[in-house]
């Protein structure tokens, strides 16, 4: 390094560092996930947006559906002036997770982490993360969901070392069919 100037060190030393990974505190899902059942419609409640969904701004919906070893998917929401947004993307389940840590691509060949954190019993809504706890999803059946329900999903996300505050609340106005 005695050949850079000292300021050119002094960024690279910077920009190495910044690369350092942090690593995060084990996150528990649920135990297992029955796909049958977990298949079908979604309306999103509320998320940590990542940066594919910046341009949403209401009903955003997602559809699950078996296709042999993977999941298929397709997002679904509106834009800000009225149009409709899809994306369609795959997902596959990790071994030995119960179903409940998939490994989602709409831009294949890149995947990201996908885990079901929370699950009412009777599938009514749930809470999707991830280990970084950079994202996460309130998910429901239905385009509302109940004040206890929602309180449920956030102290869930509370303990697992999301800040509930973070999570934006997700207007859902007309199904998108």
């Amino acid at each position: 390094m005695k050949s850079l100037p000292l300021l050119a060190q002094i960024l690279l030393m910077a920009l190495l560092g910044s690369c350092t990974i942090q690593p995060s505190a084990p996150m528990d899902t649920v135990a297992s996930v029955d796909l049958a059942r977990y298949s079908g419609a979604w309306y999103e409640i509320a998320l940590l947006p990542n940066e594919f969904q910046s341009m949403c701004v209401a009903d955003t919906q997602a559809r699950y559906r078996r296709d042999g070893d993977v999941i298929r998917v397709t997002n679904r929401c509106r834009n800000s002036d009225g149009s409709i947004a899809e994306v369609n993307g795959i997902a596959k389940i990790v071994a030995g997770s119960g179903n409940a840590k998939l490994r989602v691509s709409f831009f294949r060949p890149f995947y990201g982490d996908y885990w079901i954190l929370a699950l009412d019993p009777d599938y009514k809504w749930l809470l999707v993360g991830e280990p970084r706890r950079k994202y996460g999803w309130i998910l429901s059946r239905m385009p509302q969901l109940d004040e206890r329900s929602l309180q449920l999903a956030l102290d869930k996300a509370s303990t697992l070392g999301y800040m509930p505050t973070a999570f934006r609340l997700t207007p859902q106005t007309q199904a998108l069919e």
